[in-house]
């Protein structure tokens, strides 16, 4: 992984790029991406995704900054290798680095990746000081910086395009199923495990406490889960919520998962959580008695 886009200077093959933020790396982005590794594939060079840390409108308007779809950028470069893309360059986005003119930019670009062969963007892909690039003159540089351009157009799903915005409200109202189809895969959400108050424990479920890495989550309550433990894949069943009948209304949301049939330390490791079906919302029992018969039911459920 490159970190700044100077560092593309040690490539030695032709480069194919595709540009953009793509948060959530969801099948409109895999378009765009495809363009890249096709060409790679056919010149035998290399493709790459250039994109940008932390988002621009974390940067540039930060009281409008939604949720991540990925928020760890480990989990972006694991999506992407697998889409056949061999290299990432995460370059940082500063307030400094979003003045710069667009021309300049892709200058930048040119001239550190050696044999630039092919950009791939969105076809209404805008970036540079203040807006200044899009698809058309990004073609003209290309003619004349001697690289060619693909310009995707958008995905549609079910008559609409897709988009991160609408794969957030997807995923906001728990409809799991249409985030799944525009993203290309299952939703999950990757975050690290600390170690809580072992209440679960007490009610004979040990729980990972799984601390989301500032994603889109779904709806509070109990859902079915598929969790990834070191490359290892697991049936899971999890809590989202602030747990109401053993906690008071201001504690905070978390995602407990129970991980079936697993045996060994969990705290600190990084657990990649699938969300596959809901099971029922989150409730206050009158009593930890019926909350843990009511938990061997939902575990019952799922591992049937």
């Amino acid at each position: 992984m490159f970190h700044h886009i100077g560092e593309l200077r040690q490539l030695e093959k032709p480069v194919h790029l595709a540009l953009g933020v793509f948060d959530g790396v969801h099948v409109g982005h895999q378009e765009v991406i495809r363009h890249a590794v096709e060409a790679a594939k056919k010149d035998g060079g290399l493709a790459g995704v250039v994109t940008f840390e932390p988002h621009p409108i974390r940067v540039l308007a930060p009281e409008r900054a939604p949720r991540r779809i990925l928020a760890s950028i480990q989990h972006k470069a694991d999506l992407l290798a697998e889409l056949g893309v061999d290299f990432l360059c995460v370059q940082e986005f500063t307030l400094d680095f979003s003045r710069r003119e667009a021309r300049e930019f892709i200058e930048d670009l040119a001239q550190n990746s050696g044999q630039l062969r092919h950009i791939a963007v969105g076809e209404d892909w805008i970036f540079g000081k203040e807006r200044g690039g899009n698809v058309q003159r990004l073609k003209q540089w290309g003619s004349e910086l001697d690289f060619e351009v693909d310009a995707a157009p958008p995905v549609m799903v079910q008559g609409e395009r897709v988009s991160s915005t609408r794969i957030r409200q997807a995923i906001r109202d728990g409809n799991i199923s249409a985030a799944k189809e525009m993203l290309g895969r299952d939703y999950t959400v990757v975050g690290t495990v600390e170690k809580g108050k072992q209440l679960a424990r007490q009610l004979g479920f040990p729980t990972a406490n799984v601390v989301a890495h500032n994603e889109q989550l779904p709806p509070d309550g109990v859902w079915e889960l598929e969790a990834v433990i070191d490359g290892a894949h697991f049936k899971a069943i999890g809590n989202l919520g602030r747990r109401p009948t053993v906690e008071n209304e201001n504690a905070r949301r978390l995602l407990e998962v129970h991980v079936f049939d697993f045996n060994g330390d969990l705290y600190d490791k990084v657990i990649e959580a699938k969300f596959l079906k809901f099971i029922r919302p989150e409730k206050k029992f009158d009593s930890v008695d019926d909350l843990k018969m009511q938990i061997s039911k939902d575990v019952a459920s799922v591992r049937s």
